[in-house]
C-alpha cells in the first residue's frame, strides 16, 4: 500500500479529511488544491481538528496534475461545477490502470454507463454539460464511493470533522474486484466505517434523497435540516420532491431500500446540520446545483415522469445563485 501513487483531487471538506486520516494510517497521498487553501497547505501542512484535537500533516500539495503524473488510485473530491473546469488538466494524472474514485455528491458523468435497460448510456447535459467527461475520465475504470459524513472547511488548511464516518464504494458494472477491495482497504485502513456494495447506483440515489431535498431548500431558507423537517409545511415540499425522485429512479430499474418517510427520519438524526449548498452560499462559494437538483428535473423528462416540485425549487435556487454570482451556467435541461 505504501508504494501507491495516490492524489486527493480537492482537498477541501472532504478530500482534506480523506487525505488526513490515510497519511495517519501511513498510507501516503498528494493533494491537488488551489488558491488560499493551497498556499496554507504549502505553509503550514493539512489541519484535521477532530473532537478539538488538532492532527497536522504535511503531504506533496500542489495545483499542477502535470507535475504529479499518472496516479494509482486518485480520489475526485471536487464540487461537480469544479470537475467540469478542470477535467482536461485532469486527464494527466490518469493511465490507463488509474482507479477513478469519485467522493462527490449528485449524479456523476459516468452513472448512466452501463446502465441496465433502454436509457444505458444517455447523455445528462447537468452531469456532463460539454459531453466530455467519458474522455477525460473513463467510466470503466470508476469505483464509486458515497460519502455519509459531515465536515467543514474552517479555515484555509484547516478542516473540522463533523458527524458520520462511513464510506460506501462498489463498482457500478462488476463486484468484488482487486481494485474495489484495494480501495476498501485503504479507506477501512485510514478509519473509515466502509461498506461494500453490489448496487452502488442505488446507494448514490439514496443519498442523493437527502441531497436534492436539503440543500436546495436550506439554501433558500437559511435554515439548517432539523428545522426544515421539523416545520409541515417544508417537511411535506421534501417529501413531494422525494416521491418524483422515487418515480425516475424506478424507471432507472432503481429500487430505492428504504421509503421516503425512513429516510427523512434518518436525515433528521442529523440534527441542526448545516448543509454544503448552503455553507458554498454563506462563504460565496459556486453552488453545486445542477448534478443534485437539476439532474432531477432532466431525467424526469427523459423518463416522462412529471416533477413538478423539482422544477419549482430548482427555479428559485438557480435564481438565489445566479443572484448571488455563485452559479455560472444555463443548463435549461
Amino acid at each position: 500500500m505504501k508504494d501507491l501513487k495516490i492524489t486527493i483531487v480537492g482537498a477541501g471538506a472532504i478530500g482534506g479529511l480523506i487525505a488526513v486520516k490515510l497519511e495517519q494510517a501511513g498510507i501516503k497521498a498528494s493533494v491537488l488544491a488551489r488558491g488560499k487553501h493551497l498556499e496554507a497547505i504549502q505553509a503550514t501542512g493539512l489541519k484535521l481538528v477532530e473532537q478539538e484535537v488538532e492532527t497536522v500533516t504535511h503531504p506533496v500539495a500542489t495545483a499542477s496534475a502535470e507535475e504529479l503524473g499518472p496516479q494509482d488510485i486518485i480520489f475526485l473530491c471536487l464540487k461537480a461545477p469544479a470537475l467540469f473546469e478542470s477535467a482536461y488538466e485532469l486527464q494527466k494524472l490518469i493511465s490507463k490502470d488509474t482507479v477513478i474514485v469519485p467522493a462527490m455528491n449528485g449524479i456523476p458523468w459516468w452513472f448512466m454507463a452501463g446502465l441496465k435497460g433502454e436509457y444505458d448510456n444517455t447523455w445528462l447535459r447537468t452531469a456532463d454539460p460539454s459531453h466530455n467527461l467519458a474522455d477525460y475520465l473513463p467510466p470503466a475504470q470508476v469505483v464509486g464511493c458515497v460519502i455519509y459524513f459531515g465536515s467543514s472547511i474552517a479555515e484555509p488548511g484547516t478542516i473540522r470533522r463533523g458527524l458520520g464516518n462511513q464510506l460506501t464504494v462498489g463498482e457500478p458494472g462488476s463486484s468484488g474486484t482487486a481494485r474495489l477491495e484495494l480501495v476498501a482497504g485503504l479507506l477501512s485502513k485510514a478509519g473509515f466505517d466502509v461498506k461494500v456494495t453490489n448496487d452502488i447506483r442505488q446507494e448514490i440515489w439514496t443519498k442523493l434523497w437527502g441531497n436534492m431535498t436539503m440543500n436546495p431548500i436550506s439554501a433558500l431558507t437559511s435554515s439548517t435540516m432539523d428545522v426544515i423537517l421539523d416545520d409541515p409545511l417544508t417537511n411535506q415540499l421534501v417529501l413531494s420532491i422525494m416521491e418524483e425522485s422515487k418515480s425516475i429512479a424506478a424507471k432507472l430499474g432503481i429500487i430505492l431500500p428504504v421509503d421516503a418517510r425512513e429516510r427523512m427520519v434518518m436525515t433528521r438524526k442529523l440534527g441542526a446540520f448545516k448543509t454544503s449548498m448552503l455553507q458554498d452560499l454563506e462563504a460565496g462559494r459556486q453552488m453545486e446545483i445542477d448534478a443534485i437538483l437539476g439532474v432531477g428535473h432532466e431525467l424526469g423528462k427523459v423518463v416522462g415522469v412529471e416533477t413538478p416540485f423539482i422544477n419549482a425549487v430548482l427555479g428559485l435556487v438557480r435564481q438565489r445563485a445566479r443572484n448571488a454570482g455563485l452559479y455560472s451556467y444555463e443548463l435549461d435541461a
